[in-house]
């Protein structure tokens, strides 16, 4: 019998790649998406995740159709820039509607299910940016701080029911996430060079980072190992950052940071 993965965003990106390493790995695989993904494997319901309607019908499509949902997957997500005084609170809401509350909202309706069932995998993607706050990225970085916060405290919620609880964090991904980024564009003289630098650093950054068919991979591998562990960073830089911001002060990594970003 095969196994059901249900993704979230899997209609590009990360979201795709890992659908695709589920499919090449014999699993069904649903993307829970807006837009239907490009590989027609990959079983599309039509979902706004920032929509507890929508996700709670779509997670019912699911296990009419299969009967349970073994892995369950939230990448669904998008990125919005600039100073933190001139974004728009529609936005700043916004972000955290889809990034956060999606999350949330998949697994308050897959969970049902996977308790049911006494198993089921649970894996969100995160970003370095948890850990590493990006200036002019403020409330994506807050978003995914958050993922991370609510994944440490809903394993131990859900690990005696036999469900399994991980955050995947990579860092700059080459992807369309870039292009798709709504920028708040500066027009206030104060913000606007220090903006444009740390923005384009950024972008460039992203755009020679690596494949998301490296984070597919460890997407899968936190889906599927025994003893998972509860936050994987992905890269060798990335970890290795990940462990400097636990030892070293964090005002001296802070800085550090700006100035990579300035």
């Amino acid at each position: 019998m095969k196994k059901i993965a249900v993704i979230s965003g899997a209609s590009s990106g990360i979201g795709l790649s890992a659908a695709a390493m589920f499919y090449n790995n014999g699993y069904v695989v649903y993307s829970l998406s807006r837009a239907k993904p490009e590989d027609n494997r990959i079983l599309h319901i039509p979902t706004d995740v920032s929509n507890a309607q929508s996700v709670k019908d779509a997670v019912e499509a699911v296990i009419t159709s299969e009967g349970r949902i073994d892995v369950l997957v939230n990448n669904a997500g998008f990125g919005i820039s600039g100073p933190v005084e001139l974004t728009d609170l529609s936005d700043a809401k916004s972000i955290f509607d889809v990034n956060f509350f999606g999350t949330f909202l998949c697994i308050k309706y897959a969970l049902p299910y996977m308790r049911a069932q006494g198993y089921g995998h649970i894996v969100c993607v995160s970003s370095s940016a948890a850990v590493l706050p990006v200036p002019y990225q403020s409330f994506y970085s807050c978003t995914k701080s958050a993922i991370n916060a609510f994944v440490l405290s809903l394993a131990n919620e859900v690990r005696p029911f036999g469900i399994k609880v991980s955050a995947v964090m990579p860092g700059d991904v080459k992807t369309g996430f870039t292009s798709n980024r709504k920028k708040s564009v500066s027009d206030n003289e104060n913000y606007r060079a220090h903006e444009q630098r740390a923005i384009n650093r950024m972008e460039q950054d992203e755009q020679n980072g690596m494949s998301p068919e490296k984070v597919a991979r460890r997407i899968f591998k936190a889906a599927t190992k025994k003893r998972p562990r509860v936050i994987y960073a992905v890269g060798f830089s990335y970890r290795l950052f990940a462990v400097l911001q636990k030892i070293l002060p964090a005002g001296f990594v802070n800085y550090i940071e700006g100035k990579i970003y300035g």
